[in-house]
């Protein structure tokens, strides 16, 4: 039986160089770096919310990856040392209404846009999402809450602030299951759907077929 060979464990320096890498050629450049990220594009309920984050340099905070490698005990301690260290920080909640009025996509785009309406500093990574109306530079980045420190950073407060939400919208609606599902689609979620019927935090475009119904 062939064994393979055992990858080394990147240690946290490794991973912070690594995840800085874009960063720290942007910062030899004298240059002030932000990164945008989103959460709640799939779920049938809540909100979209993005989040724009900007860390100085000589204020990393070790730790941060994409948050969906992170449990959420992970998350939640990074969140408020992120806050601390970040000279400018922002999120933006888009709601069902709105996401039904202008499509998911355009709804991400208009949070993203928002929440980073006043950073000045000279340019901000994205994950993946082009063609936005921002104050400085912008550099999309395909898959880059795993490439970036500060596209990774803004996916953590992102991802913490929209749980938090839904955690309050599941004490007001404790049937549909929000503290576990976060408003995506599992079984419990769907099967509540159908006995219950929705309320005004679902996406009426979105579960549309699951109730049998059309969504003009």
């Amino acid at each position: 039986m062939q064994t393979g060979t055992l990858r080394k464990r990147e240690t946290p320096q490794e991973k912070l160089e690594r995840l800085t890498q874009i960063e720290r050629g942007l910062w030899a450049e004298g240059r002030v770096v932000a990164g945008i990220d989103e959460v709640g594009r799939g779920p049938l309920a809540g909100p979209v919310v993005t989040a724009c984050v900007c860390i100085p340099q000589d204020k990393l905070v070790p730790g941060v990856d994409d948050s969906k490698k992170l449990s959420e005990k992970r998350r939640e301690a990074l969140y408020p040392l992120l806050l601390a260290a970040a000279e400018y920080a922002q999120t933006t909640f888009i709601g069902p209404d709105v996401i039904d009025e202008i499509n998911i996509l355009q709804a991400t785009r208009r949070a993203m846009e928002t929440c980073a309406a006043n950073f000045s500093g000279d340019i901000i990574l994205i994950d993946a999402v082009e063609g936005l109306r921002l104050p400085c530079e912008a550099r999309p980045l395909i898959h880059g809450d795993a490439l970036s420190y500060m596209i990774g950073a803004a996916s953590i407060v992102a991802k913490v602030t929209r749980d938090r939400y839904m955690l309050e919208l599941d004490e007001k609606y404790p049937m549909y299951g929000f503290a576990r599902n976060k408003g995506y689609g599992t079984a419990e979620h769907i099967a509540a759907l159908k006995k219950y019927g929705p309320c005004p935090e679902h996406r009426r475009s979105f579960i549309g077929r699951i109730l049998g119904e059309s969504h003009e």
